[in-house]
């Protein structure tokens, strides 16, 4: 199960961000474990310095803006 982190302050994007993954892995049929990161330490610790960022299992694979429903699903898939 892939570990998926949405780092961002609460924004609007952050919550569409975190939408967007959460249907795409339903559409997919893939169990993820998602998660809200709101702590500015542990989002400045990943180095990402534009919200929304995304973490898969501890990787930071988007920064600054809301990620493609394509994009998120082909994430899933790997």
């Amino acid at each position: 199960m892939k570990r998926i982190e949405v780092l961002g302050t609460g924004c609007r994007n952050c919550e569409v961000t975190y939408n967007v993954i959460r249907e795409a892995a339903r559409q997919a049929g893939v169990e993820v474990e998602l998660e809200k990161v709101t702590d500015l330490a542990r989002i400045m610790a990943y180095g990402v310095m534009r919200t929304p960022g995304v973490a898969i299992d501890g990787k930071v694979v988007h920064a600054g803006g809301i990620p493609a429903p394509d994009t998120v699903r082909d994430w899933i898939r790997e």
